[in-house]
């Protein structure tokens, strides 16, 4: 696994990998002048829905073959890269993990409830911004 993200030039073989960059928002990546010459080198437009985002944890996925560039994401943009390829069940969880910062009632059972859903660990601290040995402790 790398720590990069990596924008990719998806072919016919890799039609599910990574989400369109519009689903990180606006993320910045995209106005540097290495992805901008990379997009000019491989003839397309941000526009162009052969891009996608890729998370690094999903790196592995990309075909060898693949034209990519790794870009660097800031951590709201690599959380909703992330929310975008999660499944629906656990999406809608993740919205309430982030909500979960601004929670007083109900802190714990939403944690145990998402464990229990599938939801990583990682991904719970991650998202709720608690300690990750804490929500370790709660799965137990």
């Amino acid at each position: 696994m790398t720590d990069d993200a990596y924008l990719v030039l998806i072919t016919d073989a890799a039609p599910d990998l990574g989400v369109p960059p519009a689903a990180a928002g606006e993320p910045a990546c995209m106005e540097t002048p290495a992805v901008r010459a990379w997009l000019q080198a491989q003839g397309v437009s941000v526009t162009s829905p052969h891009l996608r985002l890729v998370p690094p944890e999903e790196t592995a996925a990309i075909p060898e073959d693949a034209e990519r560039i790794p870009v660097p994401l800031g951590e709201e943009e690599l959380i909703r890269v992330r929310h975008h390829l999660a499944p629906e069940n656990l999406a809608r969880l993740e919205e309430e993990l982030l909500a979960y910062r601004s929670r007083v009632d109900g802190r714990d059972a939403l944690l145990t409830r998402a464990l229990a859903a599938g939801v990583p660990a990682h991904r719970v601290a991650e998202l709720t911004g608690e300690d990750l040995s804490v929500v370790k402790g709660m799965a137990r």
